[in-house]
């Protein structure tokens, strides 16, 4: 009722819902679930990844949490390193989540009231996900069209990867990322497994990983563990302050060479329900690593307001360009 009430009121709006509750089949209604008024602790922190895996595996795919904790530890978190590490820790977990977003009860959670150095990591993460739109955007529409998940457990994309089933610390995000959050104070290296059946990147650093094989990952206070598999395909934005504020004429498609890769490209009028009606472009994108060639497909579709021209620069992944939320440097520019 709550849905349907508030699409008739607010026609060319999307209804989002953040709800507490939860039931099979709710996705369909815009709804969002958290996790509860949980507490700011390291322990609290580790069991969101395995309960956020949980709930998205029943096909419930908008799952949140509040970063930091709902319950947090008063006036003093502000100057608590302790409490701050913890923060920073569950940010850049919360950069690759399905929904980003930070919460806490009777305290204010502006990322400067913690300081220069926990504000700056924020600002970079804030960075990442604005960056990810164009990606996000496009796995979003394919958990609508396909009935995918944004975030989900190892097992469900490596079923013969007996070491892949085991992991409850690590995920998949979208077609191309794999997350593995540091949940573990006072650390700056990080163990990852990487499934098997192909290579994998970091992706703040470039390096290039054989799969099948737990690494020690770099984990320093900036940044969590997060890799990208050999073959993705990647579309990122403009470094924005909202999702409206510049216009999407411009994106750096990355290229993870190690295998064929496939990705399309999904947009929209981005708050209306025109979609349904078949209002919406698609670019398709594919990579032979035979051949060592990318293909842009023609646009397929149409809806007000798209982009008539617009830029790629395409920027083939190393361990010297293409990394993190930095602006890599393209090898060639197509109009």
């Amino acid at each position: 009722a709550v849905y349907e009430g508030q699409r008739a009121a607010t026609l060319d709006k999307r209804v989002c819902i953040l709800t507490r509750s939860a039931f099979l089949g709710q996705q369909r209604y815009g709804t969002i679930s958290w996790s509860g008024d949980i507490g700011g602790t390291w322990d609290t922190f580790r069991r969101q990844i395995p309960a956020g895996l949980g709930f998205s595996i029943t096909g419930l795919p908008y799952w949140t949490t509040d970063i930091g904790g709902f319950f947090r530890p008063g006036a003093g978190q502000y100057t608590d390193p302790q409490y701050n590490e913890l923060l920073m820790r569950w940010y850049q977990w919360g950069a690759f989540t399905p929904i980003f977003r930070v919460h806490g009860y009777q305290t204010e959670t502006e990322p400067w009231k913690n300081g220069p150095v926990v504000e700056a990591n924020i600002r970079q993460l804030l960075d990442v996900r604005y960056r990810l739109l164009p990606y996000l955007y496009s796995a979003a529409w394919q958990v609508h069209a396909q009935g995918s998940t944004l975030m989900r457990p190892l097992v469900m994309d490596f079923r013969a990867d007996t070491t892949a089933r085991k992991q409850a610390g690590e995920y998949l995000f979208g077609p191309a990322f794999l997350v593995a959050p540091v949940t573990a104070p006072g650390r700056t290296e990080w163990p990852v497994y990487l499934p098997q059946g192909g290579a994998w990147y970091n992706f703040w650093t470039g390096k290039r990983h054989a799969g099948g094989q737990t690494i020690t990952a770099p984990a320093p206070m900036a940044t969590t563990p997060v890799f990208v598999k050999a073959g993705a395909i990647v579309p990122l934005g403009k470094r924005l302050q909202y999702t409206g504020q510049k216009a999407a004429d411009t994106l750096e498609i990355r290229v993870y060479a190690g295998a064929d890769g496939r990705f399309t490209l999904y947009e929209d009028e981005g708050d209306s329900y025109r979609y349904e009606q078949g209002q919406y472009t698609a670019i398709p994108f594919a990579w032979d690593e035979k051949r060592r060639t990318l293909t842009i497909g023609a646009q397929q579709g149409a809806y007000p307001g798209a982009l008539k021209r617009r830029v790629f620069n395409i920027v083939w992944v190393s361990e010297a360009t293409g990394l993190g939320e930095a602006f890599g440097k393209p090898s060639k520019q197509v109009t």
